[in-house]
């Protein structure tokens, strides 16, 4: 009998040899150790990657000293509903778009923006990608929203906000949630689970995110 389709989304990016990230950090690189093609009785591949490549999380030492590592993420912060929202905006998130979310405290919120459809089909790292701004990261934390995901590598952007942005929301212990691609996902409510790899005393991890929808009612 055919299989029913996975109520599932997966807004993960996957990870393959090459792909680019955020310009400077080290590349991923994964290389056949082991191979049956080769007549060794297994697959075996080397991975090489840094802490904040592909869909990742960043912890409070990503940038700031003493304020958590991501030993300290509660996965309530990362399971649950969340609702997904779409950004028109084509530069930055700006608290006049926020305002019209009618945002709630202890919301998981997941920014739907251009990068989905555009940014993640170039070729090279987009330095344009629409991005949080540092009066909306502010307007996020006066909110008290719990966690914030972005579908492009970084909450800040690459011009601008960059460290202002992530210094306002990690400062109040917002989780964030980095690299995604809604591009499949809807603007709505969804139950979301992602999970961070566990990396003692980490500064960011790589993470599976995926997203069913919930029914209204």
């Amino acid at each position: 009998m055919p299989s029913r389709k996975s109520p599932w989304i997966d807004v993960t990016i996957p990870f393959a040899n090459g792909m680019h990230g955020w310009p400077g950090n080290p590349p991923t690189v994964i290389k056949p150790h082991a191979a049956l093609a080769k007549g060794d009785v297994c697959n075996v591949s080397a991975f090489n990657l840094n802490t904040h490549a592909g869909t990742h999380m960043d912890s409070p030492w990503h940038f700031l000293k003493g304020l958590g590592t991501m030993d300290d993420l509660p996965f309530e912060a990362v399971i649950g509903p969340c609702r997904v929202v779409e950004i028109k905006d084509r530069e930055s998130i700006k608290p006049a778009e926020l305002a019209k979310l009618k945002l709630k405290k202890g919301e998981r919120i997941l920014f739907r923006t251009r990068n989905s459809k555009v940014s993640w089909k170039k070729k090279s790292f987009d330095k344009d990608f629409v991005y949080v701004s540092k009066e909306a990261a502010r307007y996020l934390v006066d909110k008290g929203v719990r966690t914030v995901g972005i579908d492009y590598f970084s909450v800040g952007g690459f011009y601008k906000d960059s460290v202002p942005t992530h210094h306002i929301l990690l400062g109040m212990k917002v989780w964030i949630i980095e690299g995604l691609n809604l591009a499949k996902a809807r603007p709505g409510r969804y139950e979301m689970i992602c999970l961070p790899i566990r990396i003692a005393k980490g500064d960011g991890a790589p993470c599976r995110c995926i997203l069913r929808p919930l029914r209204r009612g």
